[in-house]
């Protein structure tokens, strides 16, 4: 037995078997490649679905990181730190806003959304008492949570993990008609994600996301952006609404914000929206520690320089020429913004593809079915970025 099979073998014993993982064991990563238990090197085509927008092992992140460690880690928010300030004025400059609500993953942070709104429904808008309504969209992924999946439309999500969180309204994705007859005196918000990560990096149709917009401001409703994924620079812009010139209510951020060091997340808004919650009504023992905040505070200080969205679009350019020259007979469609991409395959199945180009040096992810995103570290070089793509058209065209 390899020691890959034997280290996955050992790995099936003892772990819950919630995920279906590419048959590779990995020890070690710099920038955008990483290397195995057995010495193979890959270049990592996924980046841990944007949270390693900086790379693996980004030695100026690193020393923060490593410096941070030896001063404080954890102090619970039952006492002040030193970093926690610094961190939320940062972000909540970047992002236009007035605050911010550190917590650690992103699923908590969507979740510390869903009750921003609800509080803000009760408290701002007046809607009675346990009658607030949410509206969503058909193919979301904002995390795995109970209360999450309730208004997801994903089998594999909401399959014998019910009953589910009442207060949501599921609308088809980039229909504004469809969004103004959801509306009524109680919703208080719209949740979407700008750019749909998990589905296959699904864009809205032009104009779709300002109407969004519109008819919040229009209805005294919280447009709530679920920037998860498409934050931090992922798209060539420091958010994907962006795109559309479209400021929402609230940011919902993670993965990249810990710079692929460690879970933080953030929810970040006004003063008027966040500034609803009293102490004892949400909190995260974790959410805001010092070290997060110190690592958190450097990629907000490295996307302030605007060079990592600089790249993703310059890079984001050359990555959709690449893409567009992949054999038509064997990719029905290509969807891609900055340096991420959803491809809808012909005829052949997402994950034998997968398999066949980990064979060939690049990790990427069967994101359902036909369909594969790839998502490279924004510090890719394009020397790379053009062989991962030529190792893909020498999968389909085997």
């Amino acid at each position: 037995m390899t020691a890959t099979a034997d280290e996955i073998q050992r790995t099936e014993a003892s772990t819950a078997n919630n995920y279906r993982p590419l048959p590779v064991v990995l020890r070690e990563g710099h920038g955008a490649w990483v290397t195995d238990i057995e010495g193979g090197r890959y270049l990592d085509m996924l980046s841990g679905y944007s949270a390693l927008n900086f790379g693996h092992t980004d030695p100026e992140l690193l020393a923060v990181a490593h410096e941070q460690l030896d001063r404080l880690t954890l102090t619970s928010r039952a006492f002040h730190n030193d970093q926690l300030a610094t961190f939320c004025a940062e972000l909540a400059e970047l992002a236009g806003m007035e605050m911010a609500l550190p917590m650690n993953t992103g699923a908590e942070a969507v979740e510390t959304a869903i009750k921003t709104a609800r509080k803000w429904g009760y408290q701002v808008k007046g809607v009675p008492p346990g009658q607030a309504k949410i509206i969503v969209v058909d193919g979301n992924f904002h995390g795995r949570t109970v209360t999450i999946v309730s208004f997801s439309d994903d089998p594999k999500a909401t399959a014998e993990f019910g009953p589910f969180t009442p207060g949501f309204v599921r609308v088809p994705f980039g229909d504004g008609d469809a969004l103004r007859s959801a509306i009524d005196d109680n919703t208080v918000a719209v949740l979407l994600e700008p750019i749909q990560g998990e589905r296959g990096v699904v864009l809205p149709p032009p104009g779709y996301l300002r109407t969004v917009r519109q008819l919040c401001t229009t209805h005294g409703m919280l447009m709530l952006a679920d920037e998860v994924q498409s934050g931090l620079g992922r798209t060539g812009r420091t958010f994907a609404c962006e795109h559309d010139e479209v400021m929402p209510d609230l940011y919902i951020l993670g993965k990249a914000l810990g710079g692929g060091i460690l879970p933080v997340s953030a929810v970040v808004a006004r003063r008027d929206v966040l500034g609803v919650f009293r102490p004892g009504e949400h909190g995260s023992t974790f959410g805001g520690n010092p070290l997060a905040c110190a690592v958190g505070t450097a990629v907000v200080r490295r996307l302030k320089t605007g060079e990592p969205q600089r790249r993703a679009a310059e890079l984001g350019a050359v990555f959709a020429d690449v893409l567009s020259e992949l054999p038509t007979a064997e990719v029905a469609e290509v969807r891609s913004v900055g340096l991420w991409a959803g491809l809808d395959l012909a005829t052949r199945d997402g994950r034998e593809v997968c398999e066949d180009l980990l064979r060939r040096g690049v990790l990427a992810n069967a994101a359902h079915g036909r369909t594969i995103r790839l998502s490279p570290p924004l510090v890719i070089s394009e020397e790379d970025l053009r062989w991962g793509v030529d190792q893909l058209a020498a999968v389909l065209t085997k």
